[in-house]
């Protein structure tokens, strides 16, 4: 290992399109790593920025937290380029095809565990945005990268397609608020929050029903 462990965030633009609707959006895409090497987390929009991020440093992987399209958008170029796998849980193979139907992924399982710059990332799979909806823990840095399974101010959407909003409070009832209070929670789209600020809310979110 060369150095000290570091997240970057790039901030991309571009749509994101499901069921007939299409929505302007800026997406939080995160590098994480040391002056060596670097993990990926989404692929949204536009690969020059993310590349420009990665420095010439080795990519471990494009771990995309889902497959809706804007945080898959430049997987494929991005494997091409910086000579990468992209990894994806197969419960949302359906929205990878839908964007990318002749391109391939390698399967991103539930408890998987990811080395990069001395450390491991915990992959939690969490549905309920999609099927397929996971989150990075990194517990050396105490940060959990929640994709859109966990925003500052409540869940992700869950009124498109492959979506539920049941699921999606299990998932983070069971997998993410029993993280420790103080876990800085790195979102998909917008500012950061904590495991200990969001936690109070739930009853909140479910009476809110969505």
């Amino acid at each position: 290992m060369s150095g000290v462990l570091r997240i970057d965030r790039v901030v991309t633009s571009g749509t994101f399109s499901l069921d007939g609707g299409t929505w302007d959006v800026d997406n939080n895409v995160w590098v994480i790593g040391d002056d060596d090497e670097v993990v990926i987390v989404d692929a949204a929009h536009a690969a020059a920025k993310i590349v420009d991020a990665v420095a010439g440093r080795s990519v471990v992987a494009v771990v995309v937290t889902h497959g809706h399209d804007d945080h898959v958008t430049v997987a494929p170029e991005l494997a091409h380029t910086l000579y990468a796998p992209v990894l994806l849980h197969p419960g949302d193979d359906m929205l990878w095809k839908a964007t990318h139907p002749e391109e391939r992924y390698w399967n991103l399982d539930a408890g998987q565990r990811i080395g990069v710059a001395g450390t491991e990332i915990e992959i939690i799979h969490t549905p309920g945005h999609s099927p397929g909806s996971v989150c990075l823990y990194l517990p050396e840095a105490g940060v959990l990268f929640s994709g859109d399974t966990l925003f500052n101010g409540g869940p992700g959407a869950t009124g498109r397609s492959y979506s539920d909003f049941p699921t999606i409070i299990g998932s983070i009832r069971t997998s993410l608020f029993t993280l420790p209070e103080d876990t800085r929670v790195h979102t998909g789209h917008g500012d950061h929050t904590t495991i200990g600020v969001e936690a109070p809310h739930l009853a909140e979110w479910i009476a809110r029903g969505h």
